[in-house]
């Protein structure tokens, strides 16, 4: 028994581990596409030092000519723990949602937007998660 449950258990592991590396099957009318989130935080230190201004500039230099078809741009509140410091801090954000089919060269546009605004507003880090979606328009 003990066995069986063992095998059972191995072959459910492997068989779902495949499921997370495939592409979504979508049904018609959607389409195979990749969803991005990017975050980005708006404090300098400890002051907000990236203003909706500085912002709205940044996407229209940085992100529109990257990704031309289309994105949203939602105000947010997010925390992260400052490791330097040891403290929790909470800041606003600005998420940016991206959807494209599939490019290298646009994954590597998602990289080059999180590195100019770490340079631009002296940031640590941009979050951005990227994952397959089935997307309708």
């Amino acid at each position: 028994m003990r066995m069986m449950m063992a095998a059972c258990a191995a072959f459910a592991a492997l068989a779902l581990s495949g499921c997370a590396a495939l592409p979504p099957a979508c049904m018609p009318p959607g389409q195979a596409m990749v969803s991005a989130e990017m975050l980005f935080g708006r404090n300098i230190g400890d002051r907000l030092g990236v203003s909706d201004a500085a912002f709205a500039a940044f996407a229209a230099r940085e992100i529109t000519p990257r990704f031309p078809d289309g994105l949203s741009v939602v105000d947010a509140t997010g925390q992260w723990r400052d490791s330097a410091r040891g403290t929790l801090v909470r800041e606003p954000s600005k998420i940016v949602l991206i959807v494209f089919a599939d490019d290298p060269d646009k994954r590597a546009a998602l990289d080059a937007i999180a590195a100019a605004y770490k340079r631009d507003f002296r940031q640590q880090s941009v979050m951005t998660t990227v994952r397959s979606a089935c997307v309708t328009f």
